[in-house]
């Protein structure tokens, strides 16, 4: 029995689809319409008071929500619209101009973080991306051997969005602090699916979203800065909620916030923060351990019925080294994907990878093969390719 599944009716989508793409969009929770309700009343009722009753406080405290899930403390960590907005508030702290101005990452890092991370190039930064052999994971020595005493800042993935591969954050961080760089985590592809704790790994940052594992729907992206650094960071990329006096609305330059506000920008997205909550209290609930423990027996379920049907598989072998996705290459991946999206079966696909398909807690054993016999059916229909 899988007790788990206790959950389902807590999701409406999976009514009416097979959702094996919570790496990118996890299942709405039904008590997020009630969480909106709220807020449309709060705004309806209270009006301009609904921020000194709230919501001003909110980017932190829902970050509490998020910290119970990653390890962080009380007050460690404010949640902003998205990563891309997290990430610029990190690289904003820091100085390129000087000799030691290195970014280490990995290859298969989100586009949009290399982006932020070659945009520094205009201001003296050297972007170092490690790349992968086998197109999967990244080689754990090359990582660590390619950061040195010019690194600054060490920007990975904890899980790789396009193979599922599980980094060694543990490792990386060990060697960033040996030779005095600082550790921006990813956790986007981990957070609600593989347990991580911040605090135990000793990461300088991590970032992630709320939209995949978290169930929290987009706009709120969240940052856990470690507590010790506060004091010493200043970031470029700021706004009034970073002030220590918001509401002097006093002119020149910015007098930071002692707190995790520092880290914070402009008025924040209070709609995406009501919709966050409810996904952040079913994950907590349930435990991420025991999500992680589904996950592993259905991604090993998922590769073994693929390989059954002749794909192959583009993420690790190593339960261990595997996140919560399965990554198979299928003959016109694209437009298979588009064809499974029509019928309702909720799939993604990433040029040179594959398609991606991703049980949750919520998924049972018979839509891992209702999945994967859908794709056969697919190729016979359209004569894409001859299937076993």
């Amino acid at each position: 029995m899988d007790d788990l599944l206790i959950w389902r009716k807590e999701f409406p989508t999976l009514e009416g689809t097979v959702h094996m793409i919570s790496h990118s969009l996890g299942a709405m929770p039904r008590r997020t319409y009630e969480r909106l309700r709220e807020y449309a009343d709060t705004w309806a009722t209270r009006g301009i008071r609904a921020w000194e009753e709230g919501w001003w406080e909110m980017p932190v405290k829902v970050g509490d929500l998020i910290g119970r899930i990653i390890g962080a403390a009380p007050g460690e960590v404010v949640v902003q619209q998205n990563v891309s907005t997290c990430v610029a508030a990190v690289l904003s702290c820091f100085d390129w101009s000087g000799p030691r101005n290195k970014i280490v990452s990995e290859a298969f890092n989100f586009p949009s973080n290399l982006y932020q991370c070659h945009a520094l190039e205009r201001l003296g930064a050297r972007v170092v991306t490690v790349p992968s052999d086998d197109g999967i994971g990244i080689p754990l020595e090359r990582m660590l051997t390619a950061i040195d005493g010019e690194t600054l800042v060490v920007f990975v993935s904890h899980v790789l969005f396009r193979s599922s591969f599980v980094q060694n954050l543990t490792a990386i961080t060990a060697r960033a602090h040996k030779m005095g760089a600082m550790v921006l985590a990813d956790i986007y592809q981990s957070a609600g699916s593989v347990p991580i704790d911040v605090h135990a790994l000793g990461v300088d940052f991590a970032t992630g979203g709320s939209v995949k594992w978290l169930c929290g729907g987009p706009g709120a992206g969240y940052l856990y800065v470690r507590r010790d650094l506060w004091p010493k960071l200043a970031p470029r990329f700021t706004g009034w909620m970073a002030h220590k006096r918001p509401f002097s609305f006093e002119t020149g330059a910015i007098d930071y916030a002692e707190d995790a506000f520092r880290f914070l920008n402009g008025t924040p997205a209070i709609p995406a923060l009501y919709a966050a909550r409810s996904g952040y209290e079913i994950i907590t609930e349930i435990g991420v351990e025991r999500i992680r423990e589904k996950s592993m027996r259905q991604t090993a379920r998922l590769i073994e019925l693929a390989e059954g049907a002749g794909f192959r598989i583009n993420s690790p072998r190593n339960p261990n080294e595997r996140g919560g996705t399965v990554v198979i290459d299928v003959p016109n991946g694209a437009e298979v994907t588009k064809e499974l999206l029509r019928r309702n079966y909720l799939v993604d696909y990433r040029p040179g990878a594959g398609i991606r398909a991703a049980p949750h807690f919520y998924s049972t054993d018979e839509e891992l093969e209702l999945t994967i016999h859908e794709v056969q059916a697919i190729l016979r229909e359209k004569s894409l390719a001859p299937v076993s």
